[in-house]
């Protein structure tokens, strides 16, 4: 039910929705997020995330649990320079929280003063940053429980494990030397008060001790340049990573190659590796050339920047991340194979 008088006119439970987006929206709010009816909810989108946004208000009125739902752009001029107030205020008394939001450049500080109510107050919270209709059919369509039983399997094998190989048909052979003070971190798509997730999840990750080789990027790169290049299969750039850094980068898209070049030389650890994962939801068929659903895509990704020390342990820091998404991996962890041609030997 919602709140009244909490907020302007617009009510998202009017707004009609193509009813192909509610088995999505029903895996976000009954076992993703597990609302019940004696819980308040959050929920903070955009103009052009309207449409979504009334799907998964349709299911927590379903539930019938409390909610406030805000439009970003009724309340503040987009980019955000701040969270509006009211939405803030919201938060801190919330159980839940979903953002379904389109990413605008320079409104980092503003998520990150919705996280830290999230963080302190342990909300179990939803990031859906640049979800859309595609998405919502696919990554979000995935059977959880499942991806999160495949997840427990795999994270468990890791978290022993000294080094972890990769390679693609498409060039990429990668090793992981992995480092034991470094925490295995498990987001599969059911989330807990203890550590707020992506949606559509699916994956795990640490901060690798050191990794070295060749990754050929045929998939996607993170951050601005997703939206930008899109899927890399026809063009693909190719990287070599030494001690940890990349140290070359190339691409018959010119301009791709030096777009990733300028970003991971932002600040001193742009181009160190932060990030080293692997994608576990098997209901992702291939690399769509959205990055919040590729990078759970099944197969290694890695990220240069933030190593995300809060979550992994790591004790350094940068103020950017951009991940890399390759296809059709074959992975062993200390000399295991574990995974095929992109399909897991492992039983979810």
């Amino acid at each position: 039910m919602k709140i009244a008088d909490t907020q302007p006119t617009r009510q998202l439970n009017q707004l009609p929705f193509d009813p192909e987006l509610t088995q999505g929206a029903r895996n976000a709010v009954q076992v993703c997020l597990r609302i019940q009816p004696s819980e308040k909810v959050t929920v903070i989108t955009d103009e052009v995330t309207l449409e979504i946004a009334a799907a998964l208000v349709h299911e927590l009125e379903a539930v019938g649990c409390q909610y406030n739902s805000w439009v970003l752009e009724d309340w503040a001029t987009r980019p955000l320079t701040d969270l509006p107030a009211p939405v803030l205020e919201d938060l801190e008394t919330s159980q839940v929280s979903i953002f379904a939001v389109q990413a605008q450049m320079n409104e980092l500080k503003s998520r990150m003063q919705m996280t830290e109510v999230v963080n302190r107050q342990k909300i179990r919270h939803a990031h859906m940053v640049n979800i859309n209709k595609q998405i919502m059919l696919e990554g979000m369509r995935a059977d959880f429980l499942k991806v999160d039983r495949l997840s427990a399997k795999v994270v468990e094998r890791v978290r022993v494990a000294k080094q972890i190989r990769a390679t693609t048909p498409a060039g990429t052979d990668l090793t992981a030397d992995l480092n034991s003070n470094y925490h295995w971190v498990k987001t599969s798509g059911i989330i807990s008060r203890d550590k707020w997730g992506n949606l559509p999840g699916g994956e795990i990750f640490t901060t690798p001790g050191e990794v070295n080789g060749t990754f050929v990027i045929d998939g996607v790169v993170g951050d601005y340049l997703c939206a930008k290049f899109g899927d890399l299969k026809a063009n693909p750039l190719t990287i070599e990573v030494k001690g940890n850094r990349v140290v070359s980068a190339t691409s018959s898209n010119r301009e791709l190659q030096d777009d990733f070049w300028a970003y991971t030389h932002t600040d001193e650890n742009s181009d160190r590796v932060g990030e080293f994962a692997i994608g576990t939801n098997i209901e992702l068929k291939d690399v769509i050339g959205q990055i919040l659903q590729d990078e759970k895509y099944p197969g290694v990704h890695i990220a240069f920047g933030n190593p995300y020390g809060a979550h992994t342990g790591a004790d350094w820091y940068s103020a950017t991340h951009i991940d890399v998404v390759g296809r059709k991996f074959n992975i062993w962890v200390d000399g295991e194979q574990i995974m095929s041609g992109g399909q897991f030997l492992i039983e979810a």
